[in-house]
């Protein structure tokens, strides 16, 4: 595309392209607004709050006892964490102390910790005791040397961290026994950090900061290797396309969002986490989204400015009663991703707390945003919006050649947030990008004339639930182990909760195969958003000529 059309619909003051090169890693963009805003909230948990200097001290004493572990510039350490303040620590402390952070879904099964675990070479891991017996299950095939257990009252003080300590483990039952030998507890991991040595890190731009793990089509997950830069930059693009909402909090107010979405995803870990670290905002982590209640109870506590979440979230929360709890009035930017925002999802949140869903597009591989409709929008659009500043986008066919105007293709991304490649797998990186630097997305999209770009279909077999991916080979791999099974094969239905749901249709081998068996399997090996909500038993699958599996007749 020789030029970009969509400058033309810029809000007012949106630049066409930021210098990214304002930091040369995310460390330095950490440690100058530790500074800057050194005496700011900058976490806010439980109702106890997390501030900069703070923030500055534990991460800072944390990368010491990181370092004293012995282990090497550019290591991989796995931080399996929900959204508590230990999060924000430890990655700042592992990107300070020069080595690659690796996210992990708290949730996976001991099948999937293990792949990941083992793909990324992870030394060292962090990890929320209520999921330690999972990592007890294969810590041994995996190379991981040294483990730091965080209970979820660490860092909520003396009286009310025991409390809660005790509530999560005693009353709720939330932690499992585990035996992980050789294991330090995260508080006294600080504390021995505080008196060691610390080596201040020589990180740079093309330093590997995330391995951020997507699934794959082969069904084998693997790590988009993102650098200093492409996360610094994917930042600074973000902030400047949020400047239209940012102006409307009043001046001296402290910009304040929360951060409902799961900080191991992308999404939440670069627009919630580090643009609220850049801005000198206070981020409110909420833990268990699906705790209405208390997520009320917890917002209602709030001036809150910002609220990126999926459209699932939008919906359960429009629909509870403790719904007006909160003062909505304040909101100043409203952010839906992951996927598709439903228009009627749209319509009531503009109703009910007259800030319009701003609608997004990006991946992990692009840090992650591409795409975002306008921060003054007045409505829901329906579309992804228009590519950031310093973005290029186009449509091309099979061949890599731009389609016409007005016609169909794969969206590709060309940008200084777009990934270094798969972690490993020059094989796969090969397969998505392009001479020209362009990556392949896999989305198959429509420009209009203004340059809103909108997905009309998806060329790979994903089923996006939730905001995240679930590729169908991998459900079908697990279940093809399963005694009993002949064949089987999996497709996304539509779901008013979640977008799209994994339906999954099975051609038994033993008639005494049930519908329980199969699930019981699935939850033992496949985190929650992966398992089959349908499951259909059939006495053969569809197929081509030569024998590959119609997945598109399996939908009806």
């Amino acid at each position: 595309m020789t030029e970009r059309i969509w400058l033309t619909q810029y809000p007012q003051g949106v630049p066409a392209d930021v210098d990214v090169q304002v930091y040369r890693s995310l460390v330095d963009l950490m440690e100058d607004s530790f500074t800057r805003y050194a005496q700011r909230v900058a976490f806010s948990f439980m109702g106890v709050a997390l501030g900069y200097s703070e923030l500055d001290r534990l991460s800072l004493a944390f990368a010491a006892y990181l370092q004293s572990l012995g282990l090497a510039p550019g290591d991989r350490v796995a931080v399996m964490l929900p959204n508590v303040p230990q999060y924000p620590v430890a990655v700042a402390a592992i990107l300070r102390a020069g080595y690659v952070v690796v996210n992990v879904n708290p949730l996976y099964t001991a099948r999937e910790l293990e792949h990941q675990l083992k793909d990324s070479g992870s030394k060292a891991i962090i990890i929320l005791e209520n999921f330690a017996s999972t990592l007890e299950r294969c810590r041994r095939a995996t190379g991981v040397k040294h483990v730091v257990v965080c209970a979820m009252g660490d860092l909520l003080g003396p009286v009310k961290g025991i409390l809660v300590n005790y509530v999560v483990r005693k009353i709720k039952g939330l932690v499992p026994e585990f035996q992980l030998p050789g294991m330090h507890r995260f508080n006294a991991a600080v504390a021995k950090g505080r008196g060691a040595a610390f080596t201040k890190a020589d990180v740079g731009p093309d330093d590997v900061a995330v391995l951020q793990y997507t699934g794959g089509t082969t069904g084998v997950s693997k790590g988009a290797v993102l650098l200093h830069r492409h996360l610094v930059a994917n930042v600074l693009q973000s902030e400047a396309w949020n400047l239209p909402a940012i102006r409307r909090i009043p001046p001296g107010e402290q910009p304040t969002g929360v951060c409902a979405l799961p900080l191991y995803h992308i999404f939440a870990f670069t627009i919630s986490m580090m643009l609220g670290l850049r801005q000198g905002g206070k981020t409110i982590l909420i833990p268990n989204p699906r705790d209405l209640p208390a997520v009320f109870k917890e917002l209602s506590r709030h001036r809150i400015h910002s609220f990126p979440a999926v459209n699932s979230l939008f919906n359960a929360m429009l629909n509870h009663p403790d719904f007006g709890r909160v003062d909505w009035s304040h909101l100043t930017s409203t952010v839906g991703g992951g996927t598709a925002v439903q228009r009627s999802v749209a319509q009531r949140w503009l109703e009910q707390t007259g800030c319009a869903i701003c609608e997004g597009y990006g991946l992990s591989e692009t840090s992650p945003s591409v795409c975002c409709n306008p921060a003054d929008t007045q409505a829901h659009s329906g579309s992804m919006g228009l590519p950031l500043p310093n973005t290029w986008v186009k449509l091309i066919d099979e061949e890599g050649r731009e389609v016409a105007a007005g016609q169909t293709g794969e969206i590709a991304v060309k940008g200084p947030q777009v990934m270094a490649g798969y972690w490993q797998r020059p094989d796969e990186t090969a397969k998505v990008m392009t001479v020209d630097g362009y990556m392949r997305t896999g989305d198959i999209g429509v420009m209009d004339a203004r340059g809103f770009f909108s997905i009309v279909d998806r060329k790979k077999d994903m089923i996006l639930v939730s905001g995240f991916n679930v590729y169908p080979t991998e459900v079908e791999d697990v279940v093809s182990q399963l005694p009993g099974v002949l064949e089987c094969a999996c497709v996304g239905v539509s779901d008013a909760l979640t977008g799209e749901a994994v339906k999954l249709v099975v051609v038994k081998k033993d008639e005494q195969l049930t519908e329980e068996a199969v699930r019981a399997h699935c939850r033992e090996n496949l985190t929650g958003y992966k398992q089959p909500k349908v499951i259909e038993f059939r006495a053969d699958l569809p197929k081509t000529p030569v024998g590959k599996i119609l997945r598109r007749a399996l939908r009806g």
